[in-house]
């Protein structure tokens, strides 16, 4: 699983031009299985830890202008986006292949489970895009703050 997060004012995202998800100030997710990821990752050891680094990773500033706070400090919001192009492979030639990325069978069960768990742990508002739609979104990036988390890393 890899999770690209963005430190926002605000995000949106909109499904034929209709507004399907929406936050204030917190973090926009753009969320990816890998082929290697299965049903069981939801019971593994690295989902809990993934959903804890996304809420409690320190990247929003205090009273200081330092970044100490977190998505939970702050009672942040949150916007969940399945994205299977971060599994993207762009070694060969200009057109990229997605051969890495998770099946949408198993993918789309698990990103169901990742906005649950993610809902019943987060301070603020969790919203969500649509699952394989084409989706448009517009966001305003704090910062810029871009961390990049991948559950083989972990």
């Amino acid at each position: 699983m890899r999770i690209v997060l963005q430190r926002v004012t605000d995000a949106k995202v909109t499904v034929n031009d209709t507004v399907v998800g929406e936050i204030g100030t917190g973090l926009l997710a753009l969320v990816g299985f890998g082929k290697s990821d299965t049903a069981d990752l939801a019971t593994a050891p690295v989902w809990k830890k993934m959903i804890d680094k996304v809420l409690n990773l320190r990247i929003f500033t205090d009273d200081d202008d330092k970044l100490n706070n977190s998505l939970c400090d702050i009672s942040g919001d949150i916007l969940l986006v399945s994205q299977f192009t971060l599994y993207a492979d762009c070694k060969k030639g200009r057109r990229p292949s997605f051969s890495g990325s998770c099946p949408p069978d198993i993918a789309a069960p698990l990103f169901d489970r990742l906005v649950a768990d993610v809902r019943s742990a987060a301070p603020g508002q969790v919203a969500t895009g649509e699952f394989g739609e084409e989706m448009f979104l517009d966001f305003t990036n704090w910062g810029p703050v871009t961390i990049i988390l991948d559950s083989d890393e972990m």
